[in-house]
């Protein structure tokens, strides 16, 4: 299955008191690298946020335009970056299907291994792509395989009326033809909260050169009491 891949890393985290989603850390890895590792097998993956510092060779980086413009809008910048890859490398053209991620599930690679079965399945061509759901029925649209082309159309119309800026997911893909397909239990439970991290087992980033402090909780003299 050819695929490329959108992994969205750059909201403001407002209710963790802007700690980075991004470098949050389960199981020994920050959610980045597990959102990452989730899409291998991609031809080519964008990260949208701010530059992590590193990356794995030959995933690119971009950011939304402006910085903080929502889902939607990022998702364009992502696809507008591979598909600028795409022409430097001059590949005959996009693959079929995108991989969209946030970075903020941490057991997110079951829903993904779980998405690529259904589409293996008779008749899933046929559609706009798979999108999944969650054991107690909630939809999530960051963790889904989209028809590139149908993905393009609809962001490029969006970007055409001015209404990409703070526009949902599920706005963006309101005229494309996905099939939600139930995935493992707790496989896109995400983190929104402090509260949140302490569920799922995940803790904040690492503090200055102290490989050993994973600590969730905030650190001492930062003001960690925003909210959304």
């Amino acid at each position: 299955m050819e695929f490329d891949a959108v992994i969205l890393a750059g909201g403001r985290s407002s209710r963790l008191g802007g700690a980075p989603k991004a470098e949050l850390r389960y199981d020994g890895a920050t959610l980045l690298d597990l959102a990452v590792q989730a899409a291998r097998g991609a031809r080519t993956i964008a990260v949208v946020g701010p530059h992590p510092g590193t990356l794995p060779p030959g995933v690119l980086n971009c950011r939304e335009e402006p910085p903080f413009a929502g889902p939607a809008a990022a998702i364009a910048a992502g696809l507008s970056t591979l598909e600028q890859d795409r022409a430097a490398r001059r590949l005959d053209g996009p693959a079929p299907l995108t991989l969209v991620l946030a970075c903020d599930m941490p057991r997110v690679d079951a829903a993904v291994r779980a998405l690529k079965a259904a589409l293996e399945q008779p008749g899933a061509a046929s559609r706009d792509g798979v999108m999944a759901v969650s054991a107690d029925g909630r939809k999530q649209p960051l963790a889904g395989f989209y028809n590139t082309a149908a993905l393009q159309r609809s962001a490029a119309e969006a970007a055409h009326r001015g209404a990409l800026k703070d526009a949902s997911v599920f706005a963006l893909l309101a005229n494309l033809d996905v099939r939600a397909v139930r995935v493992p239990s707790g496989s896109t439970d995400d983190v929104d909260t402090w509260d949140d991290a302490s569920a799922l087992g995940v803790t904040g980033p690492i503090q200055g050169n102290d490989p050993g402090d994973r600590s969730g909780a905030p650190a001492a003299g930062l003001d960690f009491g925003g909210k959304r």
